[in-house]
């Protein structure tokens, strides 16, 4: 039983775990918020949840900050958008709040709010995953004891925007001449446009060996890769075009020009107004430069690659993609129709295509007419 004591003033709460007693400043001269605090500790005993005063008093906002720290610590792109999240949503509904207070019933009310304010599932579920790592760090660093359930929602996000050979020329040709080979690296390789094409530079491609890599830390997942174009004609015939027209300019101007992809010697900040432009020219409005991405996984597979290795060339770290992006192995589905073509009909007892009745079912039949 939870006992008051009052000393200089101030209150103080004592209560019991395991046989062992805990005494903490309520930092109160009022009774009744002491005795609220003291009942906030013997519930947090109830449940299990940790009640020494160091743990107790880790807020939200304390613990969002070493998510904070984590991603900037290690480098991460994301870290930007992060914090975003963090101001926005997260932290306007949980900030101030104690970490043993942030319950499922909690963050189901929260799911609610923010459905019921418009926003989308997969958004949710990105703050939630958010959340889920704000207490993985917690527990991680001995702040709390443990993670509530934090329940993720169901999300019909597969994906359908695919480029097929005819459109992807179209828009290729009504792009800029300083875009169109981004175009075409993109719809070959699936890399990411933004952050992994336009930042290409020539010190990543090694012509003589064939290959082209991204340095680990530089992508999405953290994670390098590594394309070897060397076997594939049309990819090795853009880099040696582009090649030859970047020593043609450092002999012309005596400008060295670091990056495979630019626009008049200067690295490509933006591709999104000319590349709506072009897509409402060709036909295809509102198409995305990450169908590419999808476009290109799904020529893999096509090919018969396996998804393991379609995975590392274009750099999707979970196999879930193939379920997000709707991807149908048709080669597969086409050998298990053949397979089944082969298997012969099962006629045993039927080959003058009479119909046999299952056994029991005359029995059956003539108890329920009998009834």
């Amino acid at each position: 039983m939870g006992q008051l004591r009052k000393r200089g003033g101030v209150w103080w709460i004592r209560y019991y775990r395991n046989g062992r007693r805990y005494e903490e400043s309520a930092k109160t001269d009022k009774k009744g918020k002491a005795e609220t605090l003291l009942r906030l500790r013997e519930g947090d005993i109830a449940k299990g949840l940790p009640i020494t005063p160091a743990l107790a008093r880790v807020t939200f906002d304390e613990a969002a900050q070493t998510v904070l720290d984590d991603y900037r610590q290690n480098g991460r792109k994301s870290l930007a958008h992060v914090a975003w999240r963090l101001t926005k949503y997260l932290t306007p509904f949980f900030g101030g709040r104690r970490l043993t207070t942030i319950t499922t019933p909690l963050v189901r009310t929260y799911i609610s709010q923010r459905l019921d304010a418009g926003a989308a599932p997969a958004s949710v579920n990105r703050e939630l995953a958010l959340l889920k790592r704000t207490f993985t760090l917690a527990v991680r660093d001995g702040r709390v004891l443990m993670r509530p359930h934090i329940p993720m929602l169901a999300e019909a996000n597969a994906r359908t925007g695919f480029f097929e050979k005819a459109a992807f020329e179209a828009v290729h040709d009504a792009l800029p001449a300083y875009l169109q080979p981004v175009a075409t690296f993109a719809y070959l390789t699936g890399w990411r446009v933004p952050s992994e094409i336009l930042t290409l530079q020539w010190s990543q491609v090694d012509l003589t060996a064939g290959i082209v890599r991204l340095e680990p830390g530089s992508t999405k997942s953290g994670e390098g890769r590594v394309f070897p174009f060397a076997a594939h004609p049309d990819l090795t015939t853009l880099l040696e075009t582009l090649d030859t027209a970047r020593g043609a300019r450092q002999k012309a101007t005596g400008a060295i020009v670091p990056w495979v992809f630019h626009r008049h010697g200067k690295p490509i900040k933006s591709a999104k107004k000319a590349w709506a432009t072009a897509c409402e020219t060709a036909g295809c409005p509102g198409r995305l430069w990450h169908d590419f991405r999808r476009t290109a996984v799904r020529n893999l597979v096509r090919a018969g690659v396996p998804e393991k290795t379609a995975m590392l060339l274009t750099g999707h770290k979970t196999r879930s993609v193939f379920d997000r992006y709707d991807i149908v192995n048709e080669a597969d589905l086409r050998a298990a129709v053949a397979k089944l073509a082969e298997r012969p009909l099962d006629t045993r007892g039927d080959r003058k295509g009479t119909v046999r009745p299952i056994r029991g079912a005359r029995r059956s039949t003539r108890s329920a007419v009998s009834a």
